[in-house]
């Protein structure tokens, strides 16, 4: 595809920025995230659903990813000294070149900085395949990154279908592939990325239960629950799903 040959071009220059300077970017982002947080929550409720206020806590969650892997990243990636019998062995941490997400929508800005600032830190280019229903968060986030001074093809949404990805797993500029999302999925992009020995991280979707056992507080079991049920419109991997109750105070 020409955007990831786009890609691979620039992340020739990428790699070759100093840490200072990709951490400087990164810096930038999360002042943006702060100045724009009324206008971005407020895309979030629009196009995802959740209520204003964890809208809000989406972005503040983003911020502080900014800042904090900004902070660590000269010591997450300093070249770590072995002891071995050679004279001088250590295990150097370096860019794999340009990384493909595929993103949910529950999450549409938390899901892309959380894997899109430590790959960018670490020097990496990255292509976002997000959610078909959140476009405009996407180009959202892809508008922060560019604005705070990432390169623009160091960063970039793709407006496609996922049935336009096929291609990108074989590309030989993708190295490696980053997919939240359903098991079913998980599955597919696994054997799309081991058929062309792409190197791949895969969080999939879970089924939490929620035990309350007889001794419990009820009236704090029932607030949690509902908390939990509900929290980001019933839209996520660690809400309670399954409640299991001991039979004496089922009823109750």
């Amino acid at each position: 595809m020409e955007v990831a040959d786009e890609i691979t071009s620039a992340a020739r220059d990428w790699v070759q920025t100093s840490l200072e300077q990709r951490t400087m970017a990164i810096r930038r982002s999360a002042g943006l995230l702060r100045n724009r947080r009324e206008e971005l929550a407020r895309l979030i409720t629009q196009e995802m659903g959740k209520v204003i206020s964890e809208s809000y806590a989406e972005i503040d969650k983003c911020i502080f990813c900014c800042e904090y892997y900004a902070e660590q990243a000269p010591a997450f990636l300093a070249d770590e000294l072995i002891q071995t019998d050679a004279a001088r062995s250590y295990v150097a941490y370096q860019p794999l070149g340009t990384v493909l997400g595929i993103m949910p929508w529950n999450f549409p800005f938390w899901q892309v900085f959380r894997f899109a600032v430590p790959a960018l830190l670490s020097g990496n280019t990255v292509m976002l395949k997000h959610a078909s229903n959140v476009p405009q968060a996407a180009l959202m986030a892809e508008q922060v990154l560019h604005d705070a001074g990432i390169p623009h093809n160091v960063f970039r949404s793709l407006m496609i279908h996922s049935s336009q990805l096929e291609p990108l797993y074989a590309h030989p500029s993708i190295s490696g592939i980053a997919l939240t999302g359903s098991e079913q999925t998980g599955r597919f992009v696994a054997q799309q990325a081991g058929a062309h020995l792409k190197k791949l991280v895969l969080e999939l979707g879970g089924s939490d239960a929620f035990i309350v056992l007889e001794d419990a507080d009820l009236a704090a079991a029932v607030k949690t629950a509902v908390a939990s049920r509900f929290f980001t419109s019933g839209q996520s991997c660690i809400n309670a799903k399954r409640f299991i109750l001991v039979e004496a105070i089922a009823e109750e």
